[in-house]
């Protein structure tokens, strides 16, 4: 196996930085010194390639908060060891040896007191840095998963996602401590918001899926539950009834098909037909807007770049911009204060208020007649957001692309790639065993239940 560097030096303000540097290939990079120091440019180098990865949307990182640091991870990457801004050494100690092996933890203790600089050190595949690798993956996976009725990509079942990440955390104890600071550490949240698939959960498993991987892989969430239920003091029926299956021999019992213990109650994808929302008028201009995924949080909007249409119509002397926005599966039907955002040749932004009405968001408003006067066509964007929620619209930074805000887009489609190939892992149950970090990357149950009904043979 390929071994995985990292690069480790300390800052001018104090900050250890470890920049995952891209796994190793070649016979001269495999044979380099374990924990030798590295010429400057080397170093520079490599902080280059870590700084482009970071620079891209954040829907393209896997992050977790952890005692002392924050852990990135490329989601578009090959999977490896992560990166990490080290703010609190002290704190870090407590996991970086299991997390990156030995050889980094000492470089991290030598450079606390050593000049601004780095070394380059080989880091250890261990069982930590998967178990962490896979909880912030699915962290990622419930903020930023590009669920599309449009793209075919269905939905992944939060409960079911929310009890694996709770049996990860418990896994990944050893990254956090007591101090408060962590949102990542959150056993006891996941487990009470989500409790409600633990009684479908342990039918899927007393079911005998047909895949002994599924099998093992719902065996060792649903222990992991009980456990972490039993060392936080958590009680009720659904644990009661948890524990005294797993107490219990699996009997050989009929598969079945999971997505039917995980009925979404009718929020299915059938697209209701809708009116227009103006009949008549001049059509002036109609097309698509962005569907920036940063700027409303997660369940609002389906992740299909063309989710967001516009139509600027000329009604007499007024002049009118509508906006449709198709919704997610789980948007919330009411009371959420989604706005669409309007530029017209390049000028001010105004909002449009958008209501939830079935499966879509809509909204109109008049805007300047002047704006839209003229015999050239308008050049008219539109972007969805929630005010309070959106960090504002992605900038690339270098001014590198070649047409401004592809970078974005073509960031999302990669997600989206990333999340079809993942599905079809599921369906056709592939396995990951070359390394921590590949079985890592493999399918949460959510995807297994997600890719059905082919995910299982039945």
């Amino acid at each position: 196996m390929a071994r995985a560097h990292v690069d480790v030096a300390r800052r001018e303000d104090g900050t250890i930085r470890i920049a995952a540097a891209p796994v190793a290939g070649s016979a001269a990079q495999d044979d380099e010194p374990a924990a030798s120091a590295v010429h400057d440019d080397e170093v520079a180098g490599s902080a280059v390639h870590d700084d482009e990865s970071a620079g891209g949307p954040d829907f393209t990182r896997a992050v977790l908060d952890v005692a002392g640091a924050v852990l990135t991870w490329p989601v578009l990457g090959v999977p490896g060891p992560p990166s990490a801004e080290v703010h609190d050494r002290g704190r870090a100690q407590q996991w970086l040896w299991a997390l990156y092996g030995e050889r980094v933890a000492t470089a991290v203790h030598d450079r606390t007191a050593a000049e601004p600089g780095g070394a380059r050190v080989a880091a250890d595949p261990t069982d930590l840095a998967g178990s962490a690798a896979r909880l912030a993956l699915g962290h990622w996976a419930a903020r930023w998963w590009p669920a599309s009725y449009p793209d075919g990509i269905r939905p992944l079942e939060p409960d079911v996602l929310g009890l694996e990440l709770a049996a990860l955390t418990h896994r990944c104890q050893q990254l956090f401590d007591g101090e408060g600071d962590q949102p990542d550490d959150c056993t006891t949240e996941l487990i009470e918001e989500h409790r409600d698939a633990l009684d479908p959960l342990v039918q899927w498993w007393r079911a005998a899926p047909q895949s002994a991987d599924t099998a093992r892989h719902l065996e060792s969430v649903l222990r992991l539950i009980d456990h972490a239920a039993d060392t936080l003091g958590l009680d009720g029926p659904a644990l009661r009834h948890l524990r005294s299956s797993l107490d219990q021999r699996r009997p050989a019992g009929v598969p079945l098909d999971p997505g039917s213990l995980f009925a979404r109650d009718g929020r299915g994808y059938a697209l209701a037909a809708g009116e227009q929302l103006v009949a008549g008028g001049r059509v002036i201009a109609r097309g698509s807007g962005t569907n920036d995924w940063r700027r409303y949080p997660p369940g609002f909007v389906d992740a299909a770049e063309d989710a967001v249409s516009w139509t600027a119509r000329a009604l007499g002397a007024r002049r009118r911009i509508e906006v449709e926005v198709v919704a997610h599966t789980a948007a919330p039907p009411a009371g959420a204060p989604l706005v669409a955002e309007v530029r017209v040749n390049g000028g001010r932004p105004s909002r449009v208020q958008l209501t939830r009405t079935d499966d879509r968001w809509s909204g109109r408003a008049d805007l300047d007649p002047g704006l839209l006067g003229g015999t050239e066509p308008p050049r008219i964007e539109v972007g969805v957001l929630l005010p309070g929620f959106d960090p504002g619209p992605f900038d690339p930074g270098s001014g590198s692309d070649p047409v401004p805000g592809d970078r974005g887009r073509v960031a999302r489609d990669a997600i989206r790639a990333l999340a079809r190939r993942r599905l079809n892992a599921a369906a056709e149950r592939l396995t990951y065993d070359t390394s921590p970090y590949d079985v890592s990357w493999g399918p949460f149950l959510a995807e297994t239940v997600a890719a059905g009904p082919t995910g299982e043979d039945y």
